[in-house]
């Protein structure tokens, strides 16, 4: 059948409309790699009672920003969906996606300009997790499009150079037998992309480290995670390691997931098998201690704007820095207020957040809703910063937030669907946008982060 694309829609599909049915209603069809305004043959592969979904099978009309991919995977692969355009139309589809999700959902006109950060278009990502086949013969790389099948792959584009060639240190190791017992592998990468840190997830022999470091001098240390005490995970480059389990968890911010990157269950007992299990990642704002199983951003490029779009120009006697991970925040705040409080749930970043904090600077081990109905008219912090996964902040979580009185918010989102939730609830609150940012830390895919400044 003929479709002509309408929109891109979060997640990374075009929306089209079928042929009218008998009472005339024209059902929404999702379509992937397509772009506005493009006429395209498509073959039906699933149809729900409101809408469709359709697999692309030859562009009639192609749109004049389609280009050709940078990456021999794409489409096979399920971890980019926009490499098909130029990078300066991904963001504008991400900004257009932004600004309608927040006037959709909760009725929000942008009072002020959407600013826009651009990062590097490709080897951008200082993470990639993968998985590891064995039997029949060895295998290392995604899971294909909207699959859980293996798709063997050799370099990725989006990732950092030093991790593209670990990527290929694997296959010169698995080709000779020396990967037995890995299921998924996690290539950590500093700042500089020259140490490497490796996280393994299986019943791995100890003589894989020294094996790895003959073959990448850049690896700093191997962790072991056994098999028997992670959670399942959804192996994509865009995502690298996105817990099936983290819905059945109580406690939502005690397992982060940022667009799929989840950290290490609570029980995980890792294993250091070569080296350190950490690693340290500088920039020019601060330097933190990353350990194996910790929370980190990916994009090796953006880490340092994204901070300083947090942070600049905030001051007071007092900050509360929310979901607080291994302290990204908190430790360059700790500069402009007397006080800070980091909250973070999970054992292994809370471990890092100390590490990383300096004396004025309080880190508490405790999930987010907890800590603020455990402290309720105990605390008048100038800024509360919230940093939360894709499940935003909840209304809770709001709530708690509004009857502090906190005269400016700052709030870190990954997910435009709970943002605009969680916006339309502070500022029918009493609060105000004075700032809007869309960071993309995520270049080739249909991630997308923001910041909004809120004033009371």
């Amino acid at each position: 059948m003929e479709l002509v694309i309408e929109k891109l829609v979060y997640g990374g599909e075009g929306l089209a409309r079928l042929p009218a049915d008998e009472q005339g209603r024209r059902k929404t069809v999702f379509v992937p790699f397509v772009l506005e305004g493009e006429q395209i043959e498509a073959e039906l592969r699933k149809e729900e009672k409101k809408f469709a979904r359709a697999e692309l099978t030859r562009v009639l009309q192609p749109s004049p920003e389609r280009v050709d991919p940078g990456c021999p995977y794409f489409q096979r692969c399920g971890g980019c969906h926009y490499q098909h355009t130029r990078y300066e139309h991904q963001l504008q589809i991400k900004g257009a996606i932004l600004r309608e999700n927040l006037q959709r959902m909760a009725k929000i006109e942008l009072p002020v300009g959407l600013q826009i950060h651009a990062g590097e278009p490709w080897n951008y990502r200082n993470r990639a997790r993968l998985k590891v086949q064995t039997v029949p013969q060895f295998a290392i790389g995604y899971f294909k499009f909207n699959s859980h099948d293996l798709l063997p792959v050799e370099k990725c584009p989006i990732s950092s150079p030093l991790i593209n060639r670990a990527i290929g240190a694997m296959w010169e190791i698995g080709r000779k037998g020396g990967a037995t017992g890995i299921q998924e592998i996690e290539f950590c990468a500093d700042a500089e992309d020259a140490q490497l840190l490796v996280e393994v997830y299986g019943e791995v022999a100890a003589g894989l480290g020294q094996e790895l470091k003959s073959v990448l001098p850049e690896v700093v240390g191997v962790v072991d995670f056994p098999s028997g005490s992670k959670a399942r995970f959804d192996v994509r480059p865009n995502g690298t390691a996105e817990a099936v389990a983290i819905a059945k968890r109580k406690q939502r911010d005690r397992s982060r997931s940022r667009n799929g990157r989840a950290e290490a269950p609570e029980d995980v007992q890792p294993h250091v098998l070569f080296g350190s299990g950490e690693l340290t990642y500088k920039t020019s704002l601060a330097s933190y201690r990353v350990s194996a199983g910790a929370f980190f951003q990916v994009n090796r490029y953006l880490t340092e704007e994204l901070v300083s779009i947090v942070t600049a120009g905030q001051s007071g006697k007092m900050a509360l820095d929310l979901y607080a991970g291994g302290g990204l925040f908190s430790s360059v705040l700790s500069r402009e207020f007397e006080k800070v409080i980091a909250v973070e749930a999970s054992p292994i970043s809370h471990s890092d957040l100390q590490y990383n904090s300096p004396r004025n600077v309080k880190a508490v081990r405790s999930m987010s809703a907890e800590y603020l109905q455990h402290m309720a008219g105990k605390l008048k912090p100038d800024l509360v910063v919230m940093d939360p996964p894709r499940g935003g902040l909840g209304e809770s979580v709001v709530h708690r937030l509004v009857s502090l009185g906190v005269p400016r918010l700052t709030y870190v989102s990954c997910d435009p669907a709970t943002l605009s939730r969680d916006l339309g609830g502070l500022l029918t609150a009493g609060y105000r946008i004075e700032q809007a940012h869309l960071v993309d830390l995520f270049p080739q895919t249909y991630h997308l982060e923001s910041v909004f400044h809120l004033i009371r």
